[in-house]
């Protein structure tokens, strides 16, 4: 049976549609353009005060900031669409509204910053420490693959699929075997977003949206699922352990519960 279960979940995450991973492929991740910073962070600091003096948002569009020490930096309103900051550290950052769509922040550190209302459409995070990250009312249907976000709050966030770039694949929030240990979706849309082997130890969903979202092989214990919308839900081989809230009647829509392991 184990075997059976193992062969059925490698076939749906085959047949899963396109998301921000797949702009992964072909990319040389140890190309000048993904390790090399062309400004120092001194450089990055001037641009943030000149731009704040003339009351306009910085911008850093493509900017080559990988491996830098850029903590505790305002990059309020930024405009960092298309960046690279790849193993850089932005360890309590303020990056409130910025825009990050596009950007790659692969291995980066961004523990405790905060991004409430940033827009992150296709950021790549992967393998990122977002450890007690805000992420309150952003909209980031960003690749997540691996990161670490324990303690990281999504109240009222929107990962949810981008219905109007379906000429791109299905880009939407993808936390594929990420860690999600006492995370906050509170509120949340996390329509169709992956949770695929993904660790949601006492993760809060309570009121959010995951309709059509896939959780096949995530670890849910001691999640709150109090009045999360689990609506077409695949929960293929998901854990469950201990779960908080009416958790019968708030899965009894989710797709597969004949597979659930409990």
């Amino acid at each position: 049976m184990k075997t059976l279960m193992k062969i059925a979940l490698a076939a749906i995450l085959m047949a899963t549609p396109a998301t921000a991973q797949s702009v992964m492929q072909g990319v040389d991740m140890t190309s000048p353009a993904m390790t090399e910073s062309t400004m120092t962070r001194a450089e990055v600091e001037t641009v943030l005060v000149d731009a704040k003096a003339k009351g306009v948002a910085a911008d850093l569009t493509g900017a080559r900031l990988n491996g830098l020490d850029l903590s505790g930096l305002d990059f309020t309103g930024a405009i960092l669409r298309a960046a690279r900051l790849n193993k850089t550290s932005l360890v309590g950052a303020i990056l409130d509204r910025a825009i990050l769509d596009q950007a790659w922040l692969h291995s980066a550190t961004l523990r405790g910053a905060s991004l409430k209302g940033a827009n992150l459409f296709q950021t790549q995070l992967i393998r990122s420490d977002l450890r007690q990250t805000d992420f309150t009312g952003a909209r980031a249907p960003a690749n997540f693959t691996r990161a670490d976000l324990t303690g990281a709050t999504f109240k009222n966030a929107d990962l949810s699929a981008d219905m109007k770039n379906q000429s791109m694949g299905l880009m939407r929030g993808d936390l594929t075997k990420a860690t999600l240990t006492g995370a906050d979706f509170q509120g949340a849309n996390l329509a169709r977003v992956v949770f695929d082997f993904a660790v949601l130890t006492e993760t809060s969903l309570v009121d959010a949206n995951l309709m059509g979202a896939s959780l096949s092989g995530a670890r849910m214990t001691q999640t709150d699922v109090t009045g999360a919308n689990f609506n077409e839900a695949d929960v293929t081989g998901t854990r469950l352990n201990e779960l908080v809230g009416e958790a019968s009647s708030t899965l009894s829509k989710a797709k597969n519960l004949d597979r659930v392991i409990r």
